[in-house]
């Protein structure tokens, strides 16, 4: 059965990774961004998931994937294990981002963040004019039940990789449904970045 992803992320990701390649994506939630893969760039993909319905859902759709807690580290890989490493909408629920980035880079050749976009515009709206923890179409959880423990922006975390000598070699910046090209810590919902260290 194919698959069609209707994420412009994960269409943004499909276009990153090359045919072929080995692929580790850390929570990776139900699968789907690894089926595509496997199934449009016939990549070798291996998931990461701590969530136990999520890992269930992985193994019906057919997807490699390993029950376990990326906070934890990547012991079982060797260096450069994997062409690339993905974490889509992961970093910012992780408890120990450093390590798990440093992880990631260190079994990775390439790197593929995904993040959402705190500073968003609405979210700055929504905080304003009703002095409350923002809840937008992109941010839906309340204060109490958010699955994220970092509030991030673009800005964030390009300064982030900016102090930390991590070279960010390509940047694709999201709105509700096409790519952005200007004031994207304004203007973008989703940020895409391809990290590698600097030498």
């Amino acid at each position: 059965m194919s698959v069609k992803s209707e994420r412009l992320d994960h269409e943004v990701i499909l276009g990153l990774v090359q045919p072929g390649a080995k692929v580790l994506d850390l929570g990776c939630g139900d699968g789907s961004l690894l089926k595509l893969l496997e199934q449009k760039k016939k990549v070798q993909g291996q998931g990461i998931e701590i969530d136990d319905m999520a890992v269930h859902l992985c193994v019906e759709n057919g997807v490699n994937v390993f029950h376990g807690d990326i906070d934890s580290g990547l012991p079982d890989y060797p260096d450069q294990a994997f062409d690339a490493v993905i974490l889509n909408r992961t970093l910012e629920q992780s408890r120990k981002v450093e390590w798990v980035l440093s992880e990631a880079m260190r079994v990775g050749r390439q790197v593929i963040v995904g993040i959402p976009n705190f500073a968003h515009w609405s979210s700055r709206f929504y905080l304003l004019f009703n002095g409350k923890a923002p809840v937008t179409r992109t941010l839906p959880y309340s204060w109490y039940d958010s699955p994220n423990s970092h509030f991030l922006s673009v800005s964030d975390f390009t300064t982030y990789c900016f102090e930390r000598k991590i070279h960010i070699a390509r940047k694709v910046f999201l709105g509700n449904r096409r790519v952005i090209h200007a004031c994207p810590n304004w203007r973008a919902h989703h940020a895409i970045f391809v990290l590698s260290r600097q030498v």
